[in-house]
Order: C-alpha cells, then sequence, then structure tokens
C-alpha cells in the first residue's frame, strides 16, 4: 500500500545511512518495484565511504562482477585517510582513555582542555581530529570507532556547534549498532541540548527538534521504555507544534504508542484534539480509526480503518513490530466505546466490526466484559450483551470537570503576579525619575544663602 507509505517523505530528516534499513524493509514487503529499490540504494550510499558495498550493490544493478576503476582508487584513498586519521588522533586517545586521566577530567569543559593541555600535551586540534576520525569511521560504516570519537570529543571540545553535531552521529552510531540503551540515554541528551541551545534562526530549532523526532522513532519502538517515551516526549507542546507546522505524519507514531500503552489512555482525549487539528493536513487509517471512534463514534467507518490499519502497520518500518499490541488494543478501546454508547449488543455484529472469526470474538468479547468489569450480562438464548448503564454520581463528576482547575488557577495566579511586579517595577522607575530631577534641581542650603545675598544687596 504505497498510498501510506511514509518512507519518501521521512527520507528528507533522516541521515542517508538510517534510510538505508527503511529502504531495505520496504524492498522485503514489495511496496516499490525492486529494480527502483536497489538504485535507491546504490544512489544514498554512493556519497559515503562504504566503497566495497556500494560495488556490490553496482554488481547486482548492472549484472556484473567488474567494477569500473573509480572503486579501487577510492578503496585506497578511504584507507590512506583512515591510516592518516589514526595517526593524528593517536596520542589524545591513549590519554583520555587512561583510566586515570578520565578520573581528572570535570564538567568544566575549559579546566578540561587546560589539563590536557599543561600535562599532557594535547592541543585543541588534536580535539579537532577525534570529530574528523570519527566522522570518517562514520562514513565507512564503522559505526562502534564512530562512537567512541565522537562522545570523545563532545566531552572535550568546547564549540557548541561541532558539539551538537557530535551528538547527532553519536546517536546515529548507537541506533546502527542497536545499542537501545545507550541511544535511548543519548536521545533524551540532545533533546535536552536543542532545547537549551541558542540558535539564530526559529527555523534552525524547528528543523532540529523535527530530526529529533523522526531519529526518536528508531529507538522509542525497540526499547522497553519507548512507549512511554514517546508519549511524554511528542506531547510536549514544543513538539505539538512541530509536529503540526513541519512533520504532521508523525502523528501516526504518536497515535500508535497512545493506542497500544492503556497506562496512558487518560491521553486519548488531548491526542483526539490534535488529530482534528492536523486533520486538513494529514490522514492515514491509525488516525482516522481514532476520529472515527472517538469524534464521530461511526463504529462502521472505525471497523472499515482499522481493517486498512492491518495492512498499514505491517508495511510500516517502525510499526510492524507493535502489529499484535495495536490491533489486540484498538479492538480494546473500539468495544469499550461500543458497549458504553449501546444498552444490548449483538456478539455476532460486534464480532464482525472487530474482523474476528465468529468463536474467537465472542470468547474476547465475554472475557472483555470479565476483565473491565462491566455491568452486564451476556444472553446466550439471544446471543447478545445486555448492559446496565451506570453514571458517576454528581459529586464525582464535579471532580472530574474541576481536577485541572488547581493547576490551571496556580499558572493564572503565578502569571498575574509576575505581571504585577513587572508593572510595579515600572511605575516606580518613572516615579523614580521626576523625583531625581527635583533633587538636582533642588537647590541645597549653601547655594540658597549664597543667591539670597545678592537679592538682598540690590
Amino acid at each position: 500500500m504505497a498510498e501510506y507509505d511514509l518512507t519518501m517523505r521521512m527520507v528528507q530528516s533522516l541521515d542517508r545511512q538510517l534510510v538505508y534499513p527503511l529502504l531495505d524493509f520496504v524492498s522485503s514487503k514489495a511496496v516499490y518495484k525492486a529494480e527502483d529499490i536497489l538504485r535507491a540504494k546504490f544512489k544514498l550510499l554512493s556519497h559515503t565511504n562504504m566503497v566495497d558495498f556500494t560495488g556490490q550493490l553496482y554488481e547486482q544493478i548492472h549484472g556484473t562482477t567488474e567494477l569500473p576503476a573509480e572503486f579501487a582508487t577510492k578503496r585506497e584513498e578511504v584507507i590512506q585517510k583512515l591510516e592518516e586519521g589514526e595517526q593524528k588522533t593517536e596520542h589524545i586517545r591513549e590519554v583520555i582513555e587512561n583510566p586515570e586521566v578520565a578520573g581528572l577530567l570535570r564538567q568544566d569543559k575549559l579546566q578540561n582542555m587546560k589539563l590536557l593541555r599543561d600535562n599532557y600535551q594535547c592541543t585543541p586540534e588534536m580535539v579537532l581530529e577525534l570529530y574528523n576520525y570519527g566522522q570518517l569511521q562514520y562514513s565507512c560504516g564503522n559505526y562502534g570507532g564512530s562512537a567512541d570519537m565522537l562522545f570523545h570529543f563532545s566531552i572535550l571540545s568546547t564549540d557548541p556547534e561541532l558539539t551538537l553535531s557530535a551528538m547527532w552521529g553519536k546517536l546515529a552510531s548507537e541506533i546502527l549498532l542497536g545499542n537501545w540503551e545507550v541511544a535511548y540515554e543519548d536521545m533524551f541528551k540532545l533533546r535536552e541540548t536543542i532545547d537549551k541551545a541558542h540558535f539564530k534562526d526559529q527555523s534552525e530549532l524547528l528543523q532540529q527538534r523535527s530530526w529529533l523526532l523522526h531519529w526518536s522513532l528508531f529507538v522509542f519502538f525497540n526499547h522497553a521504555k519507548g512507549r512511554d517515551g514517546i508519549v511524554d516526549t511528542f506531547l510536549l507542546p514544543q513538539y505539538i507544534s512541530t509536529i503540526q507546522n513541519s512533520c504532521p505524519w508523525i502523528l501516526r507514531y504518536l497515535t500508535a504508542a497512545v493506542v497500544t500503552n492503556r497506562r496512558r489512555r487518560n491521553m486519548m482525549q488531548e491526542l483526539v484534539k490534535i488529530i482534528e487539528q492536523v486533520s486538513h493536513s494529514y490522514r492515514d487509517p491509525v488516525t482516522e480509526f481514532v476520529e472515527a471512534l472517538y469524534v464521530d463514534f461511526d463504529f462502521d467507518r472505525a471497523a472499515a480503518k482499522l481493517e486498512q490499519c492491518e495492512d498499514v502497520l505491517k508495511k510500516d518500518f517502525f510499526l510492524t513490530v507493535a502489529f499484535d499490541d495495536f490491533v489486540e488494543n484498538a479492538r480494546f478501546f473500539f468495544a469499550e466505546v461500543y458497549c458504553r454508547i449501546h444498552k444490548r449488543i449483538d456478539l455476532a455484529g460486534l464480532t464482525r466490526r472487530l474482523n474476528m472469526k465468529q468463536e474467537e470474538g465472542e470468547k474476547w468479547i465475554v472475557k472483555l466484559i470479565r476483565d473491565t468489569r462491566m455491568d452486564a450480562k451476556v444472553d446466550f438464548k439471544d446471543n447478545s450483551v445486555i448492559m446496565n448503564p451506570t453514571y458517576n454520581p454528581v459529586y464525582q463528576q464535579v471532580i472530574e470537570r474541576t481536577k485541572a482547575l488547581v493547576f490551571r488557577s496556580q499558572v493564572l495566579n503565578n502569571a498575574i503576579d509576575k505581571r504585577s511586579q513587572s508593572a510595579g517595577k515600572d511605575e516606580n522607575s518613572q516615579e523614580q525619575k521626576p523625583y531625581q530631577k527635583q533633587q538636582q534641581q533642588k537647590p541645597t542650603k549653601r547655594q540658597q544663602t549664597d543667591t539670597a545675598v545678592p537679592v538682598a544687596a540690590q
């Protein structure tokens, strides 16, 4: 289903080598022509230093075992650059990899640089070579060496722009190595750095956050705590704004994370608001399922979208691992809303809407009622479920509707206090200025006596 494939949209926000796993996955699902994907892989990696791998792609495309001479030339050049990089960084690597030296380093980078320069003859130029060598290692596909070099550079460098670039490189290296624990920590460090950084242009900040949203998908859908992390990060105000203005298709993954995480079901209402706001610029079966279920209460449309979701998730690089959880939880939400609205439920009809077999669906619905402790009874004679509607007491409804007022009131009070304080300072400064002028214009006693004498003489 190429109509809902997001690979081409995501390419613009990913590094070349992060795009390759997506192309490899898409080729296995036969979403596009195999020949087109193969040429796209070759074009993608031809700008890197992965000469041997690019040569294999060339052989597959052209059906030959003979490579042009330029491949051999480039291979020799890359090997020479690697040897030069290793020689240039040999001394500083030996120093910083020494446990005794590592124990002396502190958070103050200027102090660290002074320590290394005075005691170990390490210069800022040597530190910069760590960055260059790390970049070269990454371009060659040696992600372990790249992660080490870029990590050492980010610890020692005092250049904020290169440090940020090194953090991006290390995150990419850890993702491609599959070190999800380290990548999870690096991603949050990078998010904190971006939020604290001062960019010359707001568009650059928007771009950095957009990149982080895309890169983080690799981590969130492979880490044990990823489903919580993606909800906590993507629902932050600054990242909601980024999704709305830069990359609305990311909403698919936020929706899938909320649906597959029942512990965060309280975020569904906020998710629905965002889906409604973004619906004019982006829609797919995943977001439309939630919209049909919670906005329109159109169960036939929701059932049709849920069936489409199954195909979309199977062909999505990030969501294929969450396929079973999504379908199971989507059916749970569907049945929950359906049971709350209807007083008498036909088991056969609900089973059909859930795209389940008759016997399997009936057992699943009965188990759902038992697990969620719904006030209902199953009428096996009519093959239906009779719901006993329950209404929250008035005081409970008041509590639920007003539980957010305390927080909002505190925020409002703080805003009023800040505004009144700033207004008070402005008034004081305005009052002091004329008073100071009066003090300057008002003569002293000595000045008064000095001026009075000549007047009297006259």
